[in-house]
């Protein structure tokens, strides 16, 4: 076989159409080979003799896409100094466009004896691992364009590419729980009909099961236990693991764009598949411990701010290269339109404290390609001061989880919830403002994919989470959820009732809000999981969505209802915070924001800190919306009266005077087909309107 000397760039296995390169960073290796793998399970070794700073590097004529390869890393075992090179373990390459099988657990894939921790295992993985393919890069992707869609215009669905797609009657069976299935009609056409303008998927890195679920009979359903950084999860994929499932992703990604739908991968760049010191040998861990991994003061162990653990070394210029390179990656090559960060408080942790000016937020900032895409947050980990909501940089986004719990407080009846409620309604500017941010950087959410789905959150008080195999201790138990009266299910027809208007009630808060909103997969439709608020094991039909048989749901034609409501009118979805005054140039010379009180009185600070207040009107001035159109035309819409009454008691509201003299019905989540927009009847200023209890109404008033 030949062997040429190759190039230290690009990292990972890289085809040119004779041949492959081949490159890995490795400073703790005494000695690198490069193992080609055939089917027959016999290896060629090649061993990559050149090296730049740190980069063992080979080119070999002849390897084609489909090539499956592993590395052996020669070098001290040592984990007293953070060191666990073994030449037994075959390694994944970190930078693999493709991996290819599953791992067999076992003794094998670790490096010490489950009898003897101490001791060096010198098993050989090769048959028990996953391996990484060589792929052709080519990919006709016609005149495929990103949808560019501004944020004031987003609306966010969040999906699992099995369980949106598993149980899908309009789906053939074989594409079923596939990317392929993404690419759909039925699937677009569902999207496209409910408004979404972006999907973002739960992680489709490479990821691995848990050897604890497995012997469990379980699986890392959400797959926030990546493994390769650049691969697509080959599970995914309809029709092959050797290159296959990187065109799959491709021709989802293009026919999602054609559609008008952006691409947004949830990714997990703080903690990887590999666990802690009693954790198996894959791929980091074998290849450069220390370099890639966050160790304690005792370098046998990791440090752990992501609960799963270990972390990886923000500080580490390897580390922060793998994950640019990554992302520039998925964007140029895989056409993705954005990401969500998992767990991003671990991504500034560049030494202990999360730090918004660490190196990763200085790379992303500065990155040509990276910055233009959507960038969001889930600002928050498990270690001390991770809670961090509202501060991240300005470029960035975030998952408002303050917004989610406010809002559930609000519906559920908690006292002193109001005011907050006000700020959450409105963009959250005591969180975005002073950073130069706007009401756009609060991705607004009332369940995601970790915690109650909606239906669950209005029929269950306590989790339930007894098929997970913990003994109901995993999930959170604070779940600020109401059920209504019955725990579970139940034919109390009064319950139910309630049950339907408070879903009601918590999509048309979502669409009424400041902000981008996103839906949780099959929410539209009042799916469930039984109670269990933690599915990250469940690849069943726990988490599976169960589509209906009809898509004509009262629930799914009310929330289509509330997301065209949002997306017709500006003053919903406004691009700057509101000043609660007059904007000049407005026609009326009423306030952009006006906050009353049932009554029809403008709210005072004691009615905000009432203790039970949990009730109030809202107007929203169309006419004094401050910020100008893409030509600098001045923008304007109907005005809107918002009123909530979240009370257990029917209440009656007064229309106030001086906003408008007429006004019509445009939702009332009391009635079970929630007022559809342009179906109500007229009110004028004065008029005296009763919410039955837990229910809200909107008003509009067309503009002049």
């Amino acid at each position: 076989m030949q062997v040429w000397p190759g190039e230290a760039y690009p990292l990972g296995a890289t085809y040119d159409g004779a041949g492959t390169n081949f490159a890995v960073f490795t400073e703790a290796a005494d000695r690198v080979e490069l193992c080609l793998l055939h089917d027959d399970g016999s290896e060629t070794a090649v061993e990559l003799r050149e090296s730049d700073a740190f980069v063992r590097h080979a080119y070999v004529p002849g390897v084609m896409p489909g090539q499956r390869y592993g590395f052996r890393v020669h070098g001290p075992y040592d984990p007293g100094r953070g060191l666990r090179c073994n030449s037994a373990k075959l390694l994944l390459d970190p930078y693999a466009k493709a991996i290819s099988g599953s791992i067999r657990w076992g003794e094998e894939v670790y490096g010490y004896h489950f009898d003897a921790p101490e001791r060096r295992n010198d098993l050989d993985s090769a048959p028990h691992t996953m391996t990484s393919v060589v792929i052709n890069p080519y990919f006709d992707w016609g005149d495929d364009r990103p949808p560019r869609t501004e944020y004031h215009h987003t609306v966010i669905y969040e999906a699992h590419v099995k369980g949106l797609t598993m149980r899908h009657p309009g789906l053939p069976e074989e594409l079923r729980g596939t990317y392929a299935a993404l690419a759909h009609p039925a699937i677009i056409d569902h999207l496209t009909r409910l408004g979404v303008t972006a999907l973002e998927l739960m992680p489709v890195h490479q990821f691995v099961h848990d050897h604890r679920l497995a012997d469990l009979g379980l699986n890392n359903y959400w797959g926030y236990n990546t493994i390769g950084f650049f691969a697509p999860h080959n599970a995914y994929a309809s029709w092959g693991d050797r290159g296959q499932q990187v065109l799959e992703f491709k021709s989802a990604v293009r026919a999602l764009h054609e559609a008008g739908i952006e691409v947004i991968l949830d990714v997990v760049y703080n903690h990887t598949a590999e666990g802690n010191h009693l954790g198996p040998t894959l791929s980091f861990k074998g290849i450069d411990n220390p370099s890639y991994y966050r160790l304690a003061e005792d370098p046998r162990y990791y440090t752990d701010t992501t609960g799963t653990g270990n972390s990886l070394l923000m500080r580490s210029p390897h580390v922060l290269q793998l994950i640019m390179d990554s992302l520039r990656y998925w964007v140029t090559e895989m056409h993705v339109d954005g990401f969500r960060f998992d767990l991003a408080a671990t991504l500034a942790r560049q030494f202990h404290e999360v730090d918004r000016l660490s190196s990763f937020f200085d790379l992303v900032q500065q990155d040509p390609v990276v910055s233009q895409v959507k960038l969001i947050a889930e600002p928050w980990d498990v270690g001390e001061g991770g809670y961090q909501v509202g501060n991240f940089p300005p470029l960035w986004t975030e998952w408002n989880g303050k917004y989610r719990d406010t809002v559930r407080d609000l519906w559920r009846g908690e006292p002193r919830t109001l005011a907050e409620f006000a700020s959450r309604l409105t963009g959250s500017s005591d969180l975005y403002q002073d950073d130069g941010r706007r009401p756009l950087a609060s991705i607004n959410f009332v369940t995601c994919h970790d915690g109650f789905t909606l239906r669950d959150l209005v029929s269950y008080n306590d989790k339930h989470n007894e098929a997970n195999g913990e003994d109901n201790r995993d999930g959170e138990s604070h779940n600020r959820s109401w059920n209504c009266g019955a725990e579970g299910d139940t034919d109390d027809p009064e319950v139910l009732r309630l049950r339907a208007r408070q879903m009601r009630n918590l999509v048309a808060t979502l669409m009424l809000s400041q902000g981008v909103p996103m839906i949780s997969h099959g929410d539209e439709f009042a799916r469930t999981q039984r109670g269990n608020n933690n599915a990250y094991c469940q690849d069943s039909e726990i988490s599976w969505v169960d589509w209906p048989e009809s898509l004509e749901s009262d629930l799914l034609r009310f929330t289509r209802a509330m997301v065209w409501l949002r997306r017709d009118h500006p003053v919903l979805r406004r691009r700057r915070f509101f000043h609660g005054r007059t904007v000049e140039g407005t026609q009326d010379e009423l306030s952009d924001l006006t906050w009353f009180t049932p009554q029809g009185a403008e709210m005072t600070q004691p009615d905000w800190n009432a203790a039970q207040a949990s009730a109030l009107t809202v107007f929203l001035n169309g006419d004094a919306i401050s910020e100008p159109g893409p030509r600098g035309e001045r923008v304007t819409d109907d005005s809107f009266l918002l009123m909530f009454n979240a009370s257990p008691e029917p209440l009656e509201f007064l229309v106030p005077a001086g906003h408008g003299r007429q006004w019509e019905v445009v939702v009332d989540t009391a009635r079970p087909d929630g007022a559809p927009p342009g179906t109500g009847e007229k009110v004028a200023a004065g008029d005296r309107l009763t919410l039955e209890d837990h229910s809200l109404t909107v008003l509009r008033r067309p503009s002049e």
